[in-house]
């Protein structure tokens, strides 16, 4: 009998290779295997192939770190290329409080916060309550009957102690954390000689074998099933090993990740106590509310399998050095610095001019928007380990490129509740693309063709949009100093008029002004570059402008680049306590692309939205005579609001309506 071919899966067409198989042979060639017994033998053949050939898939599939769904096979797999996914993360808090010590006797001369439990949520917080906790014993001295606990570290979880006796006579035994969601940065290991000693050695953990001597008394941690781990000792190699007896204690934090940030409100939930004259005190009276210097953050949740696929085969890749961009965006979330959020690599020699020998890293953190210098540096001297001879790594602030909209929607009266709604429900859907995964981070694209998508399918009512882009950079000035300014867009700038004035920034002064200038360019005839000047205007709405200092700086139209000469600024918008000047400008493309250093935002705050009723659609007025069109390349007035000495609005985007006027069209 001839061969079959059994490749697919799908259950009928096992059933139907089956019975032509059988019909190959002289027997059952003409066979009626409908309503007979031999057709529930088929089926029971071709349900048992089909379970079989399916259990054999899915078992291929998960021996290759690609392809694999259960968490248990992937951690496996990243364990073999030497991949530790982080774990849950507690998020932190610091708090103070004091003890009044007039009323308590014996007088005591230091009162000490036992480790364990210190505060706890104030009622509830997002239908839960959290216990806050210490790692290890706080004493303080008592000064002039005061005790004060000042801006003490609070990690959110419950702290929890696992001890192993090890012995020789099971060598294979396992030392697994019963525990699921420990956060393991804040794992403290001790070892005693037995469980009666009252010596403990501190044991440090690795991650790798680098440095490791037969006397390192160093622990590693690995992931098994249901997300516990397993504490691992050296073998007298690479490691001291543990001796027979040996008593292992370990102290942990079990916690809920980020579920507990933000959490700003506690109340006290410690234990304290003191010693006088040999005799043990503890203290219950006199306690201080609890002060909030610092909301609960930091809290994350456990790696997940996505981020494990992603990290681990490029950490493998890397080997433990930092040569290529890559690496470096690998190795510093993964080892260095794990609260980044994004980051973004690139070397000096993509710099114009470049600057070779350099790597340059900026730096998101997932709280904050710049890296303190003590961060700073402490990543310098950690990148040594990993970069080579010759490579200076330079870390860089923050730099957002924010994209400002300004958006009219056409829509169809007899679809909608009302104009608000509509204006309501398209703000609430452009918020939700602003806060997305595609933009906040850097190399993220703003899809110019996705975002108009999003507001057509807003809402049934909405027939159109004419949106127009720009791009805006907030330029910190030093004041009351002579100082030379550059700053970058990372897109090529669109000319709309030769005449100029196609940048626009906010108000500020400068010394020997007494007006609020503005920023102004005009291109030169090559269109690739141009000439700034500053101007002033009697109003913001005005297109009269008086130019008062020509040739101030440079533009450059093609890099995206806007140079001014030294000037003495005097005052300018202020942002977060900072004095800026807001440059704006239209981007050549639509799909605007934060490159290098740039994290590109969309600032919902100072886009706008103008719902536009669409007379045609409605049925108003059929013939357009009446139609309200909008213009895509309209410039806009020649400056930016907010005046010198302003704040930054942290209001919402703007939404108005327009209805059609009897005069006629708007053009």
């Amino acid at each position: 009998m001839p061969l079959v071919n059994f490749s697919n899966l799908d259950f009928d067409q096992v059933k139907t290779s089956l019975k032509e198989y059988l019909r190959a042979n002289s027997t059952f060639t003409d066979y009626d295997f409908e309503g007979s017994n031999l057709s529930s033998i088929i089926d029971l053949l071709a349900y048992n192939t089909y379970i079989t050939s399916y259990n054999a898939n899915m078992v291929s599939n998960e021996v290759f770190i690609d392809s694999a769904t259960l968490r248990e096979n992937v951690v496996s797999l990243a364990r073999n290329i030497g991949y530790l996914p982080k774990s849950r993360k507690a998020a932190s808090a610091t708090v103070s409080f004091f003890i009044d010590c007039s009323n308590i006797s014996p007088t005591p001369s230091n009162i000490t916060l036992k480790k364990g439990p210190v505060a706890s949520t104030a009622g509830t917080f997002g239908n839960q309550s959290f216990v806050f906790s210490i790692l290890s014993d706080i004493t303080v001295p008592v000064l002039d009957g005061i005790a004060s606990f000042d801006e003490i570290s609070i990690y959110q979880g419950s702290l929890l102690t696992s001890n192993f006796t090890y012995s020789s006579r099971t060598p294979n035994a396992k030392f697994i954390l019963p525990n699921s969601g420990i956060d393991t940065t804040l794992l403290n290991v001790v070892v005693k000689g037995t469980q009666q000693s009252t010596t403990k050695t501190q044991y440090t953990s690795q991650s790798s074998l680098f440095n490791i001597t037969r006397d390192s008394k160093v622990y590693y941690l690995q992931e098994v099933e249901d997300e516990r781990y397993q504490l691992i000792f050296g073998d007298g190699i690479f490691g001291k090993a543990l001796e027979e007896g040996n008593f292992v204690i370990a102290d942990y934090i079990v916690c809920n990740g980020d579920s507990a940030n933000g959490v700003n409100q506690f109340e006290f939930a410690g234990s304290l106590a003191y010693t006088r004259n040999g005799t043990d005190y503890t203290v219950t009276d006199g306690i201080s509310l609890i002060t909030t210097d610092i909301s609960s953050k930091g809290g994350e949740t456990i790696e997940s399998v996505d981020s494990i696929k992603k990290f681990a085969p490029r950490i493998y890749a890397s080997q433990n050095r930092a040569l290529t961009a890559n690496d470096y965006e690998t190795l510093i979330p993964a080892k260095i610095y794990p609260e980044t959020e994004s980051i973004s690599v690139f070397g000096g020699e993509d710099l114009v001019p470049p600057q070779f020998g350099k790597v340059f890293i900026s730096i998101k953190p997932k709280t904050g928007d710049f890296l303190p210098n003590l961060v700073k540096e402490q990543l310098k001297l950690k990148l040594k380990k990993y970069s080579v001879a010759g490579i200076v790594p330079e870390i860089l602030d923050l730099k957002y490129l924010f994209l400002e909209v300004d958006s009219k929607v056409y829509f169809n009266t007899n679809l909608a509740e009302s104009a608000e709604s509509v204006s309501s429900i398209i703000q609430n859907n452009a918020n939700k693309y602003a806060g997305s995964t595609e933009l906040n981070k850097y190399g993220a694209r703003f899809k110019y063709s996705k975002f108009l998508s999003i507001i057509d399918n807003s809402n049934e009512s909405v027939t159109s949009n004419i949106t127009t882009v720009n791009m805006r950079r907030d330029l910190r000035v030093v004041l009351n100093s002579f100082a030379e300014y550059s700053i970058g867009f990372g897109n090529e700038f669109y000319i709309k008029r030769m005449s100029g004035y196609n940048i626009k920034s906010s108000a500020f002064r400068i010394a020997g002004i007494m007006d609020d200038v503005y920023i102004g360019d005009i291109p030169n005839t090559n269109r690739l570059n141009g000439s700034l000047f500053f101007f002033t205007v009697p109003s913001i709405d005005s297109t009269t402008p008086t130019i008062l200092r020509r040739n101030v700086g440079t533009i450059d139209y093609k890099n995206g680049v806007v140079t001014l000469n030294p000037v003495n600024v005097q005052s300018g918008m202020l942002k977060d306590g900072q004095t800026i000047i807001e440059i704006s400008a239209s981007p050549s493309s639509n799909d605007v692309i934060g490159l290098q250093d740039l994290y590109l935002q969309l600032d919902i705050n100072n886009s706008n939205f103008e719902t536009v009723v669409d007379e045609i659609a409605s049925g108003l007025n059929p013939s357009g005579s009446n139609y309200i069109t909008t213009s895509s390349y309209a410039n806009g007035s020649l400056v930016r609001s907010g005046g010198r000495n302003s704040t930054t609005d942290g209001g919402g985007a703007t939404t108005t309506t327009t209805t059609p006027s009897t005069s006629g069209s708007t053009y």
